[in-house]
């Protein structure tokens, strides 16, 4: 159910502090942005996308003005309720994303917008991170890291965002903005906010003359504690102005808006060992604790007897754990790590010799082996995955956590696992960071159906009884958010209940920021707005909302996100189900652009999400189910006659690039205003001249016997190699760097490039190796552009007629099948696979180039010229082929320093949908350009020639294959 429209006069106001475009309240947008990773679901009236902090304030007055509600989302990972409003959502992510390094590493300056992932990339360098390490690094933003005083599996209390934050600027409802490393900035709060200063004071004064009060926070906060606000800021800081900062970190929103914050950094600790410990009993498990953190474990990670029927299942289990019959076993995950090796020997001999003395199931050791280590975390780590992904279509996978004092940790785990038990929740399980006491636990019920809400609603009176019975905090990582904000009077009391109401008050006088969060007085307020997750494809079923996937998706600055395509499908069919007509015609209205068009279908959302859903490829066969019989035809066609079609797009080229580029882009403008946009490109002035045609060798009768079969890919044949004019070789050639003309590294030249097909040919005749390409290649391909674009029965075609011919080259399988684009080789692989599980007998290998040079080829070359710096972009196709190492490695080989930015990800391209729809590019490309444009590199590389395309337009410098600068450099 939607909620209410927002009136003029507050559309007007929003919109008169605003730029254009930055208030949406289309049905798309609000149903796109109402859903994040928890299992409430409210609709905002307005989305408003925050530019920068002044944005925030200008706001903010309006809210307080019109007494609209105002959350705050950025990452929507949380998963207590924290980011869902039926008022107005501001969108902090996108406008909020500058990492500034300070002091070697030491402090770094962050937006609330960057992931912990982003800002820990651009400290790697100085071998330091940020404090607080939670599950969800590679989503979750910093900006939600503060206001849920985030922690997670190493950093306990110490180095939580409370700790380690240094400084932060916040802006109030009012719009006062306050820089607390300011020197000056509690005069500043007194001058501004006279009555805030004061009641902050008087708080403080009142908290600290009330010894009960003392001791309360003193102990709750002695644990991992996000219940509430931060209290102890009363006991730990004096100047108002410190108190609010503080205050401010874990207010979820609640209080003002955090736009900037430098934290101090902790060491990255490069030495680690790991082991599994299996033990009989619970018991057993958490006696071993103390000497285990007396040994130096900087994590221990609790797996319950559930938790172990669900792991032993994976491939990392082991034979050991595979074969163990579970009863009430429960399993420690241990982790030393340390600065340097020596200091690892010392800290495993330790932990070694309190492992020998442990009564433990299994024989067990600590492992340093990379690989291992990995699949030990996949074990701990893939709980989430396995639980969520199995769960029955509709229901909710609710992740909660608790934390208790450690000596009644194992009286709590029991007593929590005999409460699932009476509840019914039989699929429950519980694991957790049992160094803190800190105890995770998911179930699945249904909230479509009242029974399960009023089981839930009794489950959860029981678990509140047995956290604070036992003297814990029933948040202890995930913010108190609407799921306990009913409970935080009974866990701290009347009087401190009192303190926290106050803080509110003072800080947000008018109630509009994120009302029902925190604090809520409605004793129902957590059953109250709970999603349901409605069944609309099995592809995307199991999908749990966490928002895994957009920092990944090229499209998340322009359209939508993979969660978001899935969310608003599960609009729909609600929709459908209520029979609201409207809204289906409004969500219909704007599903093919903003959810199907503009998705670049690079999979890259697999790869991120944690129940592995594909949301490109469901995209691509939306796409094919909108396609008409004569639609799907004329793909078969083209399959069919695909030599000519080469041909004539390559003539097609070879006009457009004689022609003037106004000339050019006019004409395609005004196609696209007549035709579909998701059928003719947009051409620009940076478009290549055609490459040189594909030619076939066929079986070789005489020479050497070929190492493998090549296909060479379309792309090169229709687009030209980059002209590396301007690019610079940074001295390598004797000149003065920068100055200098060259644009062939090795010779001098001044010629475009000769493209990587006919590079690869040079390495492999220089190297002394044959390659077998087939005769009828120019009318081959690997089916990638009949796929993206969901014309089924044209890839069913193409991908038979190429798989033929390549077997018929590859000596039965012996010989493996290289092709010269990325894509293309990922594409292949799909073709052979798709071939292999027809017939179990003609089963190749497809390798990419890139790879293929480095293990084979480039052990028997000679380079002859290194550069001093390469920067490096890695594609899409190269995560999902894994050889992204060996693009790195290649450019390696020629020079002294290979960058990959920090900032990088999928271009968008896609094939031809950076032409069709550019926007996509451009946004997709932004950070990356933004980040390369700092430096001079003496040559900029890639391996796919699209890919390369949309690099060279977003960063004005030349992108090339890799194998073409491999090519120069040891002729």
């Amino acid at each position: 159910m939607s909620s209410a429209a927002l009136d003029g006069t507050e559309r007007a106001a929003l919109e008169a502090v605003s730029a254009p475009g930055e208030v949406r309240t289309r049905v798309v947008d609000l149903a796109a942005m109402a859903h994040d990773a928890s299992h409430y679901l409210l609709h905002p009236r307005a989305v408003v996308t925050a530019s920068d902090a002044e944005h925030v304030a200008r706001l903010m007055r309006v809210a307080s003005a019109h007494a609209l509600p105002v959350t705050f989302r950025s990452g929507g990972t949380s998963l207590s309720g924290q980011a869902g409003t039926d008022g107005v959502l501001v969108d902090t992510r996108r406008g909020f994303r500058r990492v500034e390094v300070l002091e070697g590493g030491a402090l770094v300056r962050t937006g609330p917008g960057a992931t912990v992932r982003a800002v820990n990339a651009r400290l790697a360098p100085h071998r330091t991170r940020l404090g607080p390490d939670p599950a969800s690094e590679a989503a979750c933003t910093v900006g939600g890291v503060v206001a849920n005083n985030s922690s997670g599996m190493a950093c306990g209390t110490e180095h939580n965002a409370y700790r380690t934050v240094e400084s932060l600027t916040f802006v109030l409802p009012s719009g006062t903005t306050v820089d607390t490393s300011d020197p000056g900035a509690d005069d500043l709060l007194r001058a501004a906010e006279p009555a805030l200063h004061a009641g902050l004071a008087a708080l403080r004064d009142r908290v600290r003359a009330n010894p009960d009060s003392v001791a309360t926070i003193r102990h709750q906060f002695s644990m991992k504690n996000t219940m509430g606000y931060s209290l102890d800021s009363f006991l730990d800081h004096d100047e108002p102005v410190q108190i609010l900062a503080r205050l401010l970190v874990g207010s979820e929103g609640t209080l003002g808006f955090v736009s900037d914050v430098v934290f101090r950094t902790v060491p990255v600790r490069p030495h680690a060992a790991t082991a599994l410990l299996v033990f009989d009993s619970l018991t057993d498990a958490t006696d071993a604790l103390p000497a285990l953190l007396e040994a130096g474990a900087r994590t221990v990670e609790l797996l319950d007897a559930a938790s172990l029927r669900v792991v032993q299942r994976e491939p990392e289990a082991g034979p050991a754990l595979a074969g163990l019959a579970v009863a009430s076993h429960t399993a420690l995950l241990v982790e030393l790590q340390a600065m340097t090796e020596h200091e690892l020997d010392a800290e495993v001999a330790q932990a070694d010799r309190v492992v020998g003395g442990l009564p433990l199931t299994t024989p067990a050791a600590f492992t340093r082996d990379p690989g291992e280590r990995a699949g030990l975390w996949h074990l701990r780590k893939g709980l989430y995955t396995a639980v969520a992904g199995a769960r029955p279509v509709g229901t909710t996978a609710l992740l909660e956590d608790i934390v208790v004092p450690l000596p009644v940790l194992t009286e709590t785990t029991e007593r929590l696992i005999e409460l699932f038990a009476r509840h019914g929740y039989d699929d429950a399980v519980v694991f957790g960071h049992a160094k803190d006491a800190n105890l995770h636990f998911m179930i699945t019920p249904r909230f479509d159906d009242p029974a399960e809400v009023t089981r839930y609603e009794a489950f959860t009176e029981d678990l509140v009884d047995l956290v604070l019975g036992a003297g814990g905090s029933l948040k202890a990582e995930h913010g108190t958010g609407r799921i306990m904000a009913p409970y935080v009077r009974r866990q701290y009391g009347e009087e401190l209940y009192a303190v926290m109401r106050e803080v509110k008050r003072l800080c947000d006088p008018a109630g509009v920021l994120s009302p029902g969060i925190v604090l809520n007085e409605d004793p129902r307020a957590h059953v109250a707005h709970l999603k349901t997750t409605p069944a609309v494809d099995g592809a995307v079923d199991t999908c749990v909302e966490c928002g895994f996937c957009e920092p990944v998706c090229p499209s998340r600055d322009v359209t939508t996100t993979p969660r978001q395509r899935i969310v608003l499908m599960r609009e729909r069919a609600q929709a459908v189900a209520d029979g609201d007509v409207a809204r289906v015609r409004a969500l219909d209205e704007d599903f093919a652009y903003e959810a199907v068009d503009t998705c670049a279908a690079d999979s890259m959302c697999r790869t991120a999400c944690p129940v592995t859903i594909d949301t490109g490829a469901v995209m691509k066969r939306v796409r094919a189910e909108r396609h008409g019989r004569l639609v799907q035809r004329a793909g078969a066609v083209a399959a069919d006659h695909w030599q000519g079609a080469v041909t004539g797009v390559r003539a097609g080229l070879r006009l457009a690039d004689a022609l003037p580029a106004n000339v050019v882009a006019g004409g395609s403008r005004a196609a696209r205003s007549v035709l579909s946009r998701d059928w003719v490109p947009q051409l620009a002035d940076d478009l290549p001249s055609p490459g040189p045609r594909r030619t076939g060798t066929g079986p070789r009768e005489t020479g050497p016997a070929p190492a493998a079969v090549f296909l060479p890919s379309c792309v090169g044949s229709l687009f030209g190699a980059a002209d590396a004019a301007g690019t610079g070789c940074g001295g390598s050639c004797g000149c003065a760097g920068s100055a200098c003309g060259s644009t062939d590294v090795a010779a001098g030249t001044g010629a475009r490039d000769a493209g990587a097909a006919e590079s690869l040919r040079a390495l492999c005749e220089r190297a002394g190796l044959a390659l077998a390409v087939p005769e009828d290649v120019a009318g081959l391909c690997c089916g990638t552009p009949w796929q993206s674009k969901g014309l089924t029965r044209g890839y069913e075609r193409m991908s038979a007629r190429t798989f033929e011919a390549v077997w018929a080259l590859s000596d039965q399988g012996r010989l493996p099948v290289v092709s010269d684009a990325a894509s293309c080789s990922l594409g292949l692989r799909e073709v052979v696979e798709r071939a292999g599980r027809a017939d179990a007998g003609r089963q190749l290998s497809v390798v990419d180039a890139v790879t293929f040079v480095r293990t084979t080829v480039l052990p028997r070359l000679e380079v002859s010229r290194r550069l001093r710096s390469v920067a490096v972009h890695p594609t899409c196709s190269a995560v999902h082929l894994g050889s992204r190492g060996d693009l790195e490695a290649v450019a390696a080989a020629v020079a002294e320093e290979v960058v990959v930015p920090a900032s990088w990800g999928c271009c968008g391209f896609a094939g031809d949908r950076g032409m069709l729809h550019p926007e996509v590019t451009a946004a997709a490309t932004a950070p990356e350009a933004a980040e390369v444009s700092g430096h001079r590199f003496d040559a900029y590389v890639s391996d796919n020639r699209t890919c390369e395309m949309g690099m060279s337009r977003a960063t004005g410098r030349s992108y090339r294959h890799v194998l073409e600068l491999l090519e120069e450099c040891t002729r």
